[in-house]
């Protein structure tokens, strides 16, 4: 689920973290080419042992800093209706519901959509 393909063309906001040289951590998120004020990220994880210090807070906010210096206003993310923990995650950030959408990938994969002013 985490093709090389966002490391090689969105290397700009597409960001690793490492312990000792092993990855535990990543956000791979792209600038929209189709509303010039939003950002969207695509895919986020941290290995559990590495949960809870922070460490997906620091890749959110090193994929916010790029998105403002390419001059985008808002970030975009979806997310499922029954993952409490990511909804409250993302709710400390600062996002905001947009909207939950039935089928939104296929007929029984309900989203929550996500933004985020910067």
């Amino acid at each position: 689920m985490l093709p090389r393909l966002f490391f090689t063309h969105f290397r700009d906001t597409s960001f690793v973290a490492e312990d000792g040289g092993e990855l535990v951590g990543f956000l791979c998120g792209f600038l929209s080419q189709t509303y010039a004020d939003e950002v969207y990220v695509h895919f986020v994880g941290v290995a559990p042992e590495h949960r809870q210090a922070g460490l997906a807070r620091e890749l959110y906010e090193r994929f916010f800093a790029a998105a403002r210096a390419a001059g985008r206003t808002s970030v975009h993310c979806v997310t499922s209706p029954g993952n409490t923990g990511s909804l409250a995650f993302h709710a400390r950030l600062g996002f905001e519901v947009e909207a939950e959408v039935e089928g939104y990938d296929g007929a029984s994969e309900s989203r929550v959509l996500l933004r985020k002013a910067l």
